[in-house]
């Protein structure tokens, strides 16, 4: 099974500092006009690993991502009438297609 894992941004001094927060997790994205570094990290040391990357001089701040907790699963989602049409006709041509007609 996969390692959970959680979303962090550190915004750095420099971006040439950035690197070395490989150590700490895996490095998504560096932005070098904003100085800040898009990065995961496992889910169970996470306290830890903030903790020990904000300790660093090049580190101005690090904040934890809230994605994880924004709902994925919409109940009240109205289906798209003209998908399910769309849908209706490839199945009846697929019918079609199968008996030969």
């Amino acid at each position: 099974m996969r390692e959970r894992r959680v979303g962090l941004a550190v915004y750095v001094k420099s971006a040439k500092a950035a690197r070395n927060l490989r150590k700490f997790g895996n490095v998504h994205y560096i932005s070098r006009r904003l100085n800040y570094v898009s990065m995961y990290t496992a889910a169970d040391t996470l306290e830890d690993t903030i903790e020990r990357i904000s300790r660093l001089d090049f580190v101005t701040r690090v904040e934890k991502s809230h994605r994880h907790e924004i709902p994925v699963h919409y109940d009240n989602a109205k289906p798209d009438k003209a998908k399910e049409f769309d849908y209706k006709m490839e199945e009846s041509q697929i019918l079609s297609i199968t008996r030969g007609e």
